[in-house]
């Protein structure tokens, strides 16, 4: 059951989707062509396992000449396809990506100078030119980047379910059925690499922060001879951040490496 602060935690969630959306609608078509191209190519994909069945079923194994010829030109012609596919696709959307990265720079700097001037006696400018750069920077990866592949993902995944029901059901079932047992353990530790990245992230802020801080008065640095306590404070800075990147560099290598045997063992286990 979820505690109130995470049920809080999901409607802001949520209401940051929402204000997101209002970025991307201008370039709905852009993204709905990439959305197309994303379809297509995902289908071309799966249907290269028709031709490569063909390729050793009626090529090789019945030495038709004949057959393999056309099961050879059959997966040059949908690679070709899939690359065009994929070359629009990877375009609109990362040209969507630098679009709405560059709209919410914009509207962020529009909504900082209109600001009182208290504002920004709390919060350091160093701190507010990090939101504005790095920040934004991690949502044109997730728009550019991060979204695609992750609704390719998900039309590869069901559309190998409808081709796998169509070929064997018993073998369809048996693989429905170990779905949870693998996403379970990957979604419950993917939240403490989801909680260190977003600690690795704030770090990297502060780092620029302070960086920026230090600059932007380095005339009161210098004349006061602290050039020496600067470079400490901004080394424990450098090292914090250090230290939770590496955390977070650890507990994903765990999490790759135990969903590589998670994933294995299930495919053993449905062989067996």
């Amino acid at each position: 059951m979820q505690t109130p602060s995470e049920t809080k935690q999901q409607r802001k969630n949520l209401g940051i989707l929402i204000e997101l959306l209002a970025f991307i609608r201008p370039y709905r078509m852009k993204v709905f062509a990439a959305l197309i191209a994303l379809i297509v190519t995902a289908g071309l994909t799966l249907s290269v396992g028709h031709g490569v069945r063909i390729l050793i079923d009626q090529g090789f194994t019945q030495q038709s000449l004949s057959d393999l010829e056309n099961a050879i030109q059959f997966i040059l012609v949908i690679t070709l396809c899939i690359s065009i596919g994929t070359f629009f696709r990877f375009y609109l959307v990362s040209s969507v990506g630098e679009r709405v990265s560059a709209d919410i720079r914009q509207a962020v700097f529009d909504h900082i100078i209109t600001l009182h001037p208290s504002y920004f006696e709390t919060n350091g400018s160093g701190d507010i030119m990090s939101r504005i750069t790095t920040d934004t920077t991690l949502l044109q990866s997730i728009i550019g980047s991060s979204f695609s592949m992750a609704m390719r993902s998900a039309l590869m995944c069901i559309g190998a379910i409808v081709m796998l029901f169509a070929t064997n059901i018993k073998l369809t079932l048996i693989v429905l059925a170990s779905v949870p047992f693998i996403l379970v353990p990957i979604l419950f530790y993917g939240r403490r690499v989801r909680a260190l990245s977003r600690q690795s992230q704030d770090s990297m802020a502060d780092v620029g922060s302070y960086a920026g801080e230090a600059i932007e008065h380095i005339k009161t640095v210098q004349s006061y001879s602290f050039e020496a306590q600067e470079r400490a404070s901004f080394a424990t800075e450098v090292e914090r951040a250090y230290e939770i990147g590496r955390r977070r560099v650890k507990q994903r290598a765990i999490l790759i490496s135990g969903v590589i045997v998670i994933v294995f063992s299930a495919i053993a286990g449905m062989l067996w």
